[in-house]
């Protein structure tokens, strides 16, 4: 079969085939509506833009390093997820170099690999300060976007600060005031911004962080810590937790524990895991756009190897609430 065209993407999306050219090539003014009715009909036809030719002629690769730092978790992997989406609608491919984000000779020794494969640019996850120090003190001359928590860029807003403030505010909502948090490692830059947020709003609205733990993301964590606490530290009518995957954990303790969750403790996650849905009970989550936080890292990079800007439609959604069954309104008396 003949693969598609321009003219064929702009049948589909019922543009004209200046608009998809446009669109290929970066331009910015395109309004929001149209550039969501050109990406829908690249990928229902698969479109591959003949990219090899295109960056032939301007003596440029097409390939794009991506330094990762823990890929087996679920946010850094849909990170990569929609960067690698979007990456090649526009004619690129994604190198993959895996760092461990606890070694700076790691993170330098794989920055490295990326350089010597002579990439057009370099995308970089920072889950660590280990990651950030190394990459900020490597110079290179390649385009290099790193993703990291913002803490007060112009850009976009410091989304694991919004996350901890949303799940804090569902809690807060609901009546609960002495309330329990299950935060991620210290050492992941997202975990610290999602601590601050949640047990700063409490504080600001009045309630009150009994305790913080610390797990490493996964659920036999949460059900430990939960496991771990001592009787008066139970006592907590609601507990925030730093990831799904985590506060399935402490249900399943909390419920071998002889603790209903929602009737005596109500729990919120964050990351909307495809499963949160399906436990029992449903879980309440902060919805995070990772997928839309890489195509916004792909866009910075791009702008920044084209010489173009990113467009204004590119910023990930705000982190909002998913009230599902594992949170209810705290009655007085009990």
């Amino acid at each position: 079969m003949k693969p598609p065209t321009i003219y064929d993407v702009a049948k589909h999306a019922g543009v004209s085939h200046q608009t998809v050219t446009r669109y290929l090539k970066g331009f910015q003014g395109i309004r929001p509506e149209t550039r969501q009715r050109v990406e829908a009909a690249l990928a229902a036809l698969d479109y591959r833009p003949n990219s090899a030719a295109r960056l032939l002629r301007s003596q440029r690769t097409n390939r794009i390093g991506v330094l990762a730092d823990r890929i087996d978790q679920s946010g850094p992997a849909r990170i990569l997820t929609g960067a690698g989406e979007l990456a090649h609608l526009r004619g690129y491919v994604l190198d993959v170099v895996v760092a461990d984000g606890t070694s700076a000779g790691s993170v330098a020794a794989s920055l490295a690999t990326i350089i010597e494969h002579q990439v057009a640019g370099i995308l970089a996850t920072a889950q660590t300060d280990v990651v950030l120090e190394e990459l900020r003190r490597q110079a290179t001359a390649t385009p290099l976007v790193i993703d990291v928590e913002p803490g007060g860029e112009a850009d976009r807003p410091a989304v694991n600060e919004l996350a901890g403030r949303c799940a804090a505010d569902h809690l807060l909502d609901l009546g609960h005031r002495d309330i329990g948090y299950l935060a991620g490692p210290e050492v992941w830059i997202a975990a610290r911004g999602r601590t601050s947020g949640f047990t700063r709003r409490v504080a600001e609205r009045g309630g009150r962080v009994v305790w913080v733990r610390q797990g490493d993301w996964s659920a036999a964590s949460g059900h430990a810590v939960w496991s771990a606490l001592e009787d008066a530290e139970r006592a907590v009518t609601a507990v925030g937790v730093a990831n799904d995957s985590m506060a399935i954990g402490l249900i399943s303790a909390a419920a071998d524990s002889g603790v209903r969750v929602p009737d005596d403790l109500s729990v919120v996650g964050t990351d909307d895991l495809p499963e949160a849905r399906y436990v029992l009970p449903a879980l309440s989550t902060v919805a995070m756009d990772f997928e839309a936080e890489g195509r916004f890292l792909i866009e910075k990079l791009l702008a920044r190897i084209e010489g173009t800007a990113v467009p204004e439609d590119a910023l990930p959604a705000a982190p909002h609430l998913i009230a599902r069954t594992s949170t209810t309104r705290l009655v007085i008396g009990t």
